[in-house]
């Protein structure tokens, strides 16, 4: 009867632990979010950045999309309005943006960085 009461005990602290650290995980800013998706193109290896018929490599990618996000200023409010706003497609050409990956697969950005936003915020 002692272990038992002993096993429960230890079983309630373990949850309550539990509980405490999924409480405290830290929730990042819109800012932060965006940020963590542009910095998951600038990491990719052997992919490419498809825009308005070129190729580019990841770094020069996560530049543009810097690029873009500064000159939108305060148009961008939202994780949502940096997908969509500024991701997603060229504002000169209307054209998807797309990621080629090594094995040559392609993914329209917009879904790519729905993905990732969606993992974050697991």
């Amino acid at each position: 009867m002692m272990k038992v009461k002993m096993l429960l005990f230890i079983l309630a602290i373990s949850i309550s632990n539990i509980a405490v650290c999924q409480s405290s995980k830290v929730k990042l800013t819109e800012k932060q979010k965006i940020e963590a998706l542009i910095k998951s193109v600038e990491e990719l290896e052997n992919a490419k950045f498809y825009r308005n018929g070129s190729l580019y490599d990841a770094k020069t990618a996560a530049k543009h999309l810097r690029m873009k996000l500064n000159n939108a200023g305060n148009r961008v409010k939202t994780t949502i309005d940096f997908i969509d706003k500024i991701a997603s497609k060229s504002s000169m050409s209307g054209n998807s943006y797309k990621i080629v990956f090594a094995d040559g697969h392609e993914v329209k950005t917009r879904d790519y960085f729905l993905k990732r936003l969606r993992e974050l915020e697991q």
